[in-house]
């Protein structure tokens, strides 16, 4: 967020076209990011790529 310059959560969830609440949720590991969330990160923080903004974790059930 703050390489790409974003002031606030605000900003960065406006930019990613999703609520501050999910940007905060997601950001504190207490939501996982779907689909929405992933495309509005990569759009909004380009020309970071998918291995730079995301940690891929096995869960097993």
């Amino acid at each position: 967020m703050r390489l790409a310059r974003f002031e606030s959560d605000y900003a960065l969830a406006e930019a990613m076209k999703v609520n501050r609440s999910t940007v905060l949720r997601v950001r504190a590991g207490s939501l996982r990011p779907g689909p929405a969330f992933i495309g509005g990160a990569l759009t909004a923080l380009a020309p970071m790529v998918f291995d730079d903004l995301f940690e891929i974790v096995s869960y097993r059930s």
